[in-house]
């Protein structure tokens, strides 16, 4: 059987995404017209908008699931026609499966890859202590927190070295406090690893705290973060007055949608 070595020490570079004049929809309805996005290698690019307006179908349109209804996806130039390995999607359910062992989750999509199993357990191992969760390996999921699966989660999607990482709500159904310390432990272990991500939330705070662009679907805005960095500091941020600017700014923008 053919095998796949990985190196740890090897850091892919971030892919670039962008939409021309791409319109999206599902089930024959489109929900979003004309949008027309960069998304730079290695940048968290935040996506904020009210409920319907697209947020989901555009994370399954870039991760190849869900076509277009118009205008072209790609990824570094490349349209993107199907799911890729370079592509990894987090949702906000956490998609383990049931029966697998935490560190068997972490390692499914090495295991497809065919990467070599002494390898993939290293990775596998790897990104369970990243995400601090090296004692949980053994456990099923049913065994862990809400929070808890939402790392070893997280710890699937780069344990294979994606270049994109396509976020949709992945916080959504926590508890403020568990919320607050996941968003933290994304911007630290993304740092590095100079993956691109793009991360559907509905809460403006979050995608201030995380992005370093916020993205208003539905206005055509794409907005900078002042001062925004991966791994900065949530009330530094949040006390900034232009950081308080920038938030009503975007709360006024989505209240006109």
């Amino acid at each position: 059987m053919t095998t796949t070595t990985l190196t740890r020490t090897t850091t892919p570079g971030g892919a670039r995404l962008a939409l021309r004049n791409v319109h999206l929809g599902h089930h024959g309805e489109t929900v979003l017209d004309g949008l027309d996005l960069d998304v730079a290698p290695g940048e968290l690019l935040t996506v904020v908008g009210p409920s319907g307006c697209g947020k989901s179908t555009l994370l399954r349109t870039l991760a190849g699931l869900i076509p277009p209804v118009a205008g072209q996806v790609t990824q570094d130039g490349v349209p993107v026609t199907a799911p890729h390995a370079d592509r990894a999607l987090v949702f906000q359910d956490d998609a383990l499966l049931p029966w697998r062992t935490v560190r068997a989750n972490v390692e499914l999509p090495l295991a497809i890859r065919k990467v070599a199993r002494p390898e993939r357990r290293a990775h596998a191992e790897h990104w369970l202590d990243r995400v601090g969760l090296a004692g949980h390996a053994h456990k099923l999921p049913h065994q862990l927190s809400g929070g808890q699966r939402q790392r070893v989660q997280l710890a699937r999607a780069l344990a294979a070295g994606p270049r994109a990482v396509l976020m949709d709500e992945p916080f959504g159904a926590l508890d403020a406090q568990t919320r607050a310390g996941m968003q933290d432990l994304l911007a630290e272990v993304l740092d590095g690893t100079g993956a691109t991500v793009v991360f559907v939330t509905h809460d403006v705070d979050e995608a201030l705290h995380l992005g370093d662009r916020v993205a208003l679907l539905g206005t055509g805005r794409v907005l900078d973060v002042p001062g925004a960095r991966r791994g900065a500091s949530g009330p530094r941020l949040r006390d900034d007055p232009a950081h308080a600017a920038l938030r009503q700014q975007v709360l006024d923008s989505l209240a006109r949608l």
